[in-house]
């Protein structure tokens, strides 16, 4: 028989749990966290400790991820607003923030569409050639990108299996150009998937590099790959998350669409206002 009792002090993240055995010998277990003991949940926020509000690391977040702006651009806009914070403040929001926001607005996104187009593009890191493949949807919606050294058959079906991993579903189309590494890495992956290879199919995928290739130029080039694997994830679903193809709607669903894509962004971010 055994007695079982929770040890723990006031401000005790996790709980130890008590066992005497019916021998009289006691037994010392780790338990579950202070909440989940008591059948509580704590939601933690993400802004604690932090000197500026929410709205304002919101915003920074932000302007960086959806303008073409350095971090000094963006700490003189929020100068001109009488918010006094250094860029180096912003990078470290950047950093910590858009990787929170990004991952949520991933979650929160609808199932892309079927039809997959898939394109790389050479990045120079350092001096060497690297590759950032990309996948898009019918939609232009960006799906992942990955940060790679090489464009050989193994490359194409790391890429593969990361697309796949993320999205948990099989499209019906893929579309790349007449590179060789796609078919065989479509041959192993994605057997009875269409593949459509052509130089003129694939622009939506070639387009959606123009995004990358101007935050290449404003911050002067990638640190290393792993800064642009970084980055890149991360600024592709935020900047992504405000392209509406405007020129598919009238102005008023235009208007809708981009108060309905604010909103989500501001209850991503929690400065969504209570109900």
């Amino acid at each position: 028989m055994e007695a079982e009792c929770i040890a723990g002090g006031k401000y005790s993240k996790r709980l130890a749990v008590i066992r005497v055995n019916g021998d009289g010998t006691v037994r010392l277990e780790a338990s579950a966290g202070l909440w989940q003991a008591v059948g509580m949940t704590l939601s933690p926020n993400p802004y604690r400790g932090f000197r500026f509000p929410p709205a304002v690391i919101e915003h920074a977040v932000w302007l960086y991820h959806c303008f073409s702006l350095s971090l000094r651009d963006v700490e003189l806009i929020l100068a001109a607003r009488g918010i006094v914070v250094s860029y180096e403040s912003i990078r470290e929001w950047g950093l910590r923030f858009g990787r929170i926001f990004a991952n949520a607005l991933k979650r929160r996104r609808p199932q892309p569409g079927d039809k997959w187009y898939m394109d790389e593009v050479f990045i120079r890191i350092r001096g060497e050639q690297h590759y950032l493949w990309r996948a898009v949807d019918q939609d232009g919606n960006v799906l992942d990108i990955l940060i790679q050294s090489r464009r050989n058959a193994a490359a194409a079906t790391r890429f593969f299996r990361k697309l796949l991993k993320g999205l948990r579903y099989v499209p019906r189309v893929i579309v790349t150009d007449k590179l060789k590494s796609y078919a065989a890495a479509k041959r192993e992956i994605l057997p009875r998937v269409e593949h459509r290879q052509s130089r003129y199919l694939n622009n939506r995928a070639e387009v959606s590099h123009q995004p990358t290739r101007r935050r290449e130029r404003q911050m002067k080039r990638f640190k290393s790959a792993r800064h642009a694997q970084r980055f890149l994830s991360t600024h592709s679903r935020i900047h992504n998350h405000f392209q509406l193809c405007r020129h598919h709607l009238t102005a008023n669903q235009h208007r809708a669409a981009r108060d309905t894509a604010f909103r989500t962004w501001r209850d991503v971010a929690g400065t969504a206002p209570a109900a």
